[in-house]
């Protein structure tokens, strides 16, 4: 007999209850996509609110977990997301896509990672600690990200930036958003 369990986990932002937009190779993001309250406490002319989710089902015979399906996705929070109206260029809107981009990198890499476990009785242990890892390499990217573009100010470095996702998001092309 087999028994389906459906478990849903949405960590990274904890807006399981907001509305998300997912990535996707067709569609770049727009001003009209940041529907946040600006913050006019920061010299930052936008923010970009994005995270990797996953949910997982895992198959069990005789108590046994004998397979497992992950869907995996990068997510734009449109009403977390926010831009100062005065204050944005298209060179900002493209360093707010790049951060979106690494997004979808690092869920390129969580896939790649998850092709690689074995059905077993811990693999719910296994993708959290999997997903936590992912999450932790993606809080450090995208500050470096930040740090030298020094937010896109330092034109060369955005440019690198934006060259470096490009070919990483082309190597990880097998672990694409379905």
């Amino acid at each position: 007999m087999f028994k389906y369990i459906l478990i849903f986990a949405c960590i990274t932002m904890l807006y399981s209850d907001t509305k998300t937009m997912s990535w996707s190779e067709d569609y770049k993001l727009s001003w009209a996509d940041f529907k946040g309250k600006p913050s006019y406490n920061t010299k930052a002319a936008a923010v970009t609110a994005a995270g990797l989710s996953f949910k997982y089902s895992v198959n069990k015979r005789d108590n046994q977990i004998v397979g497992f399906k992950v869907d995996i996705s990068a997510d734009f929070y449109p009403e977390h997301s926010w831009c100062k109206k005065e204050s944005v260029t298209d060179h900002i809107l493209a360093h707010e896509q790049l951060h979106f981009d690494i997004t979808e990198l690092h869920a390129r890499y969580f896939r790649a990672q998850v092709q690689q476990l074995k059905p077993s009785n811990t693999i719910v242990k296994e993708l959290q600690m999997l997903h936590d890892a992912i999450n932790k390499t993606l809080e450090i990217t995208q500050l470096k990200y930040d740090d030298e573009s020094n937010f896109s100010i330092d034109k060369k470095r955005q440019l690198f930036w934006s060259n470096y996702v490009a070919s990483a998001l082309k190597n990880q092309s097998a672990f694409k958003t379905p």
